[in-house]
């Protein structure tokens, strides 16, 4: 006999079995995992497009955010027959895994179910794991650095990139930082293009901003500075992914902003103003819509970096 806490759902023609729906994920703001699943189910429409043959790495929290969690490549062998699976070369286990692939409702209701509360993608679909469609910097600041600096750094990189022509995208972490995308969708385009184009663009940033930006990983250069990772357009890297959750003390989420807002948190010094919850991220959808609907078809095409050296 199943718990008051457990329940059988149908997913369309899919049925799956949620368990501990009472149980808290986030202690601190008394957030359960059914408020995990509602918030899911709530943004599906809106989120399934961007995981869309993105190999997904699960990050989960089966005690909730305060206790240890782990991430799991390998699709679960306990997943039902419905779930699809991508082969991927996994770097790290020096092996093909089969990852899970996130196409639809019961998928990702599954996957939270499971407390993967964070959802880890890379930026290029199965099967052509070799060919991004997009490209990302990871905008982190190193304290006393915050989000406010990190919005400096994003205003500097869209004047960059309208300055090449090019349209590129910005959403909070859900964390500290920024993440700028930059769509591509072009079928030609590998990483031995996008991950040289990234590294000179963080490069330059530094150079032209050295109080501010730095480029190398190593922490004892990042202390009040922003690093803009670029290490991230690699075939072996994940980002989270958009609209997900994200395992800090309160359930805030990884969440598009306009250009305004980037500008008018770095403006007027307020950290605040790009920190956004479940209720209100899916009040912005119903309001704006997907502001990240253009990374999923815009194409665009990468300058040719010159030879030339500085």
């Amino acid at each position: 006999m199943a718990r008051s806490s457990d329940a059988e759902v149908a997913i369309g023609r899919k049925r799956l079995k949620l368990s501990n729906l009472d149980k808290v994920l986030y202690p601190k703001a008394g957030f359960t995992k059914a408020q995990v699943i509602d918030y899911y189910l709530r943004v599906s429409k809106t989120l399934l497009p961007h995981l869309r043959d993105r190999p997904l790495t699960l990050k989960r929290y089966p005690n909730g955010v305060d206790q240890p969690y782990f991430y799991e490549k390998n699709c679960p062998s306990h997943r039902p027959p419905w779930v699809r699976t991508a082969e991927v070369y996994s770097e790290s286990n020096r092996r093909t895994m089969q990852f899970c692939l996130v196409n639809d409702v019961a998928t990702l209701i599954w996957a939270a179910n499971l407390a993967d509360l964070e959802l880890h993608v890379p930026l290029a679909k199965a099967p052509a794991m070799d060919r991004p469609t997009q490209l990302v910097f990871d905008l982190d600041p190193g304290e006393p650095a915050n989000l406010v600096h990190c919005c400096e750094v994003g205003v500097l990189l869209h004047g960059m990139f309208d300055s090449l022509g090019l349209e590129s995208f910005a959403k909070t972490s859900g964390s500290k930082g920024l993440q700028v995308y930059v769509p591509l969708n072009q079928a030609k385009v590998a990483y031995d293009d996008t991950k040289p184009f990234a590294r000179a663009v963080a490069e330059l940033l530094e150079r032209e901003k050295p109080e501010l930006v730095v480029s190398n990983m190593k922490k004892t250069l990042r202390t009040g500075k922003v690093l803009v990772d670029w290490s991230q357009n690699d075939p072996h890297k994940t980002t989270v992914c958009v609209y997900s959750l994200r395992a800090k003390d309160y359930p805030t989420v990884s969440t598009p902003v306009t250009w305004e807002e980037v500008a008018a948190c770095a403006d007027r010094r307020d950290a605040a103003r790009l920190a956004f919850d479940p209720e209100s991220v899916l009040a912005r959808i119903e309001k704006r819509g997907d502001l990240f609907a253009p990374l999923l078809e815009l194409r665009q095409s990468l300058p040719r970096l010159s030879q030339k050296k500085s």
